[in-house]
């Protein structure tokens, strides 16, 4: 559209704005772009070729499956005879593994003990042959486990013991002989067997092994059971000395009397009775020795009888 030529002398904004359309008529490029028919928008392409390239592929159909309601399972509280077998379930599988426990614990114990066996200090006394049936029932080693200042005294006390057993011995043999002279005296010869069948353990096991402990761990209490026990024995001593008749013992009164009618087995029967004698006289001695050196003064032993604990585990000290 072209401007007329105006009588009036034109404007500074006439003059800006015919300069401004005759510049874009020519600029090629202005004119190219406004003489486009194409819509460039609807031409543009937010999404190249090379990228729509890669995410070409099978398209994944979406399920078809109808889609299930949320359903709620109503809260059901268990039944006592429920509740009761769940619990008795769980006893016995707790019972059931506090026995495998408990055979575990016997297994090791067991390896423990065999260990100990092959690796400790194996018992030695009596020292009796390998082919024996009976096995030895204690440990005894006098210059292990005995102090060097008690070693005489308990040595001591244990030839007495040795000696007490041998007299017992001849004491039956003896009773024996007197049987074989005069048929009234049987009482004494059973008596003798019993005496020797009673008195050799038990004088071993409650008064020997106690001494020896006591000298062993230095222990008041062995000492206490020694000293009680040990002081009955010196009164046996004295009543087998003695020889009352028809208690099984040749004595110096059934030694006398059977002197009188045979002289053999009147020697024999002294014989017996001066070992009898001889036990006493030694046990007399070695009491005294031991409570010399004993660590329990006589004036605490009852003090020490008193206690009710002591008493009570006495037996567990002799073995």
């Amino acid at each position: 559209m072209r401007t007329l030529p105006s009588l009036w002398p034109p404007s500074l904004a006439e003059v800006w704005f015919s300069l401004t359309w005759r510049q874009q008529d020519l600029d090629p490029s202005v004119t190219q772009v406004t003489n486009s028919d194409a819509d460039h928008i609807n031409q543009f392409n937010p999404f190249p070729d090379h990228q729509t390239a890669s995410l070409s592929g099978p398209t994944i159909p979406a399920s078809r499956t109808p889609s299930q309601p949320a359903v709620l399972q109503p809260s059901t509280e268990p039944s006592p005879q429920a509740t009761a077998a769940a619990g008795q379930a769980s006893l016995l599988r707790q019972q059931d593994e506090l026995e495998r426990k408990a055979a575990d614990l016997e297994h090791r114990e067991q390896e423990l003990q065999s260990r100990g066996a092959s690796t400790g200090k194996e018992n030695n006394w009596p020292s009796l042959p390998k082919a024996f049936p009976i096995n030895p029932c204690f440990y005894q080693d006098f210059s292990a486990e005995i102090p060097m200042e008690h070693r005489r005294v308990c040595k001591m006390m244990y030839y007495l013991w040795m000696f007490h057993s041998v007299t017992l011995f001849l004491n039956m043999l003896a009773c024996l002989a007197h049987f074989t002279v005069n048929t009234t005296y049987g009482v004494d010869f059973g008596l003798s067997i019993l005496w020797l069948i009673l008195f050799t353990p038990c004088s071993f096991l409650c008064w020997f092994r106690p001494v020896y402990k006591a000298f062993k761990s230095d222990s008041s209490f062995s000492f206490f059971i020694f000293f009680f026990v040990f002081f009955s024995q010196v009164v046996v001593f004295i009543i087998q000395s003695v020889g009352i008749p028809n208690w099984g013992n040749s004595g110096w009164i059934t030694s006398l009397s059977a002197i009188s009618f045979n002289k053999a087995v009147g020697a024999i029967m002294m014989m017996v009775a001066c070992f009898f004698t001889t036990c006493a006289v030694l046990s007399v001695i070695m009491l005294r020795m031991v409570r010399g050196i004993t660590v329990t003064p006589w004036g605490n032993l009852y003090c020490i009888s008193l206690n009710p604990h002591i008493l009570t585990t006495s037996s567990k000290l002799i073995g």
